[in-house]
């Protein structure tokens, strides 16, 4: 069996009700839902959540919401894989056997089923736990700068202050869209950036991290771009 995780809690205090923000005329995470549907690869696709607003709409999309997810994996402080592991543990007193997860964040309206897909392929025919979702830095790491309380800048790493750019290892980052994995990867906690997973790269105008209102206004600027191509 196959699931998507949709964790979509609450209590997003940056930018209210993020999870369920009108994103070009409807919630932002209907994008994440709508492209779990077109994948057409699950067998379920659930929201973990503890907010019943959320779940109302989530349920309005088509997704399921079996349960509210619990105060203590609800907070600031709970992490992606709290939240997919008590999914598993739900899925496994109710007599599902799981054995592939996809957790698809519920901020990503960039998301593309077929990216879905490529995931679950490198997932079932490489022996890895985990496929997920990346892109390449902008600008090179190497030369990155740092500011002290008084302004004052310095290199993160000087060695690298007279190498051309040319010449320096390209760097990637998480696109924050989606992981699959394993279901025992996820239950045992492994970790995700690591040599036993694989990345599907994406190009940069599909990444748009949502985290402050500036993030929003662009990630709404770009979309508006894309919709016109």
């Amino acid at each position: 069996m196959k699931i998507a995780i949709i964790p979509a809690r609450g209590g997003s205090k940056r930018i209210p009700r993020k999870n369920i923000k009108n994103f070009h005329g409807k919630p932002i995470i209907a994008y994440s839902i709508e492209a779990a549907f077109k994948a057409n690869c699950f067998d379920k696709i659930i929201v973990s959540t503890d907010d019943q607003e959320i779940a109302d709409i989530a349920l309005a999309y088509g997704a399921e919401v079996p349960f509210l997810r619990p105060a203590n994996i609800s907070d600031d402080h709970a992490t992606t894989m709290d939240v997919i592991q008590h999914a598993i543990t739900w899925c496994e007193d109710h007599h599902l056997n799981v054995d592939y997860i996809c957790c698809i964040y519920a901020t990503a309206p960039f998301i593309q089923y077929d990216d879905l897909l490529k995931g679950k392929q490198l997932l079932e025919t490489q022996k890895i736990e985990y496929a997920f979702s990346a892109t390449s830095f902008l600008f090179p790491i190497q030369r990155a700068i740092k500011l002290d309380s008084q302004n004052r800048v310095a290199m993160f790493s000087a060695e690298y202050l007279n190498t051309r750019s040319q010449d320096l290892e390209e760097a990637y980052h998480d696109a924050g869209q989606f992981y699959w994995g394993t279901a025992a990867a996820f239950k045992a906690g492994k970790a995700i950036f690591a040599d036993h997973s694989r990345a599907i790269l994406l190009p940069h105008k599909r990444v748009q991290d949502i985290d402050t209102q500036e993030d929003w206004e662009f990630a709404e600027a770009l979309f508006s771009i894309l919709a016109r191509d």
